[in-house]
C-alpha cells in the first residue's frame, strides 16, 4: 500500500468546505482523473476513474462521517484498492486546513512506477489545489449532507 498524505488551507469557513465535499457526484469537477461519481445511497458510491489512459471503476463505502470534522471511505469492490480520510480544520471564521490521506494498492506496471516517483502524491496535491480554486470562486457549497455515520 502507498500512503499519500496532503493539506491545503482554503478561503471558506469550515461548514462551507465540508459540505462542498460530501457532494461526491461533483468530484469531477475539481478531482481530475474522475470521470463520473453515482451516489447509491448515504454511505455507498460508485466511482469511474481514469489513471494513465486506464478506465477503471469502483465502489466505496463511507466508514465514518462526522460534520465539519470527518470523512472516512473504503474501497468496496472493483478494480481500485483503496481507503482514505478527509479532515476539516477550523483556521478562522473564514478559513479552513482540508487534509487529504488516501491509502491505495498500485495496479499494473504504470502505476507501480508512478507510485515509485511520487506522482499519486502530486496528482492528490493538484486536486486539492482544483478544490480550492473550485470552492473559493463559488464561496459557496452545490449542497450538502450533514449526516452522521459512526466508525
Amino acid at each position: 500500500m502507498v500512503q499519500i498524505i496532503e493539506t491545503i488551507d482554503v478561503d471558506v469557513p469550515v461548514r462551507t468546505a465540508y459540505n462542498q465535499w460530501t457532494q461526491f457526484e461533483s468530484f469531477p469537477k475539481f478531482l481530475q482523473e474522475v470521470e463520473s461519481i453515482t451516489q447509491i445511497d448515504d454511505t455507498h458510491t460508485h466511482w469511474k476513474v481514469k489513471v494513465g489512459g486506464a478506465v477503471r471503476e469502483f465502489d466505496a463505502e463511507i466508514t465514518e462521517q462526522h460534520p465539519d470534522e470527518r470523512v472516512a471511505w473504503n474501497s468496496t469492490g472493483g478494480e481500485t484498492e483503496h481507503a482514505g480520510a478527509v479532515t476539516f480544520h477550523k483556521l478562522t471564521d473564514n478559513s479552513t486546513r482540508v487534509t487529504v490521506q488516501l491509502d491505495w494498492a498500485p495496479e499494473g506496471l504504470l502505476e507501480k512506477v508512478g507510485s515509485l516517483v511520487g506522482v499519486g502524491g502530486h496528482a492528490v496535491k493538484k486536486d486539492l489545489e482544483n478544490f480550492k480554486e473550485f470552492i473559493e470562486g463559488r464561496e459557496v457549497e452545490t449542497g450538502s449532507w450533514r449526516g452522521d455515520v459512526e466508525a
